[in-house]
């Protein structure tokens, strides 16, 4: 139950982001479609992030992590060729649809959070 629930704040993340973000789209706003790209960034983050990072830790000490942005960016573009109807028109797209999708993930889990907090003082 908590992966479908963090599932649908991610898809509503990724919705309300490339909502904001004029070079990343979700076809016609497709809720299936950003269900999908939810699912593979949680798939991307999951597997081939870490061995990303294993595989760049002289690059990312060497740039005090900084490069860890440049792998969020590359999962993204990554999942942008694997999902149809997805579309990021390059690498800052992509950099800055990571930005705002952290923070707007953050949010929901924190209104999430507050609702839950909420049901159990009743």
């Amino acid at each position: 139950m908590r992966f479908i629930i963090q599932l649908i704040i991610s898809t509503l993340a990724v919705l309300i982001s490339s909502f904001l973000l004029p070079g990343v789209e979700v076809q016609d706003n497709n809720i299936f479609t950003a269900i999908i790209v939810a699912a593979v960034l949680a798939f991307l983050n999951a597997v081939v992030k870490p061995i990303m990072i294993v595989l760049t830790i002289p690059v990312t000490f060497f740039t005090f992590g900084l490069f860890l942005l440049v792998i969020n960016a590359l999962m993204i573009i990554l999942a942008s060729k694997l999902v149809d109807g997805f579309r990021v028109d390059g690498f800052w797209w992509a950099l800055l649809f990571s930005f705002i999708l952290s923070i707007v993930t953050s949010i929901l889990e924190n209104v999430k959070k507050r609702d839950e907090n909420e049901e159990g003082n009743l």
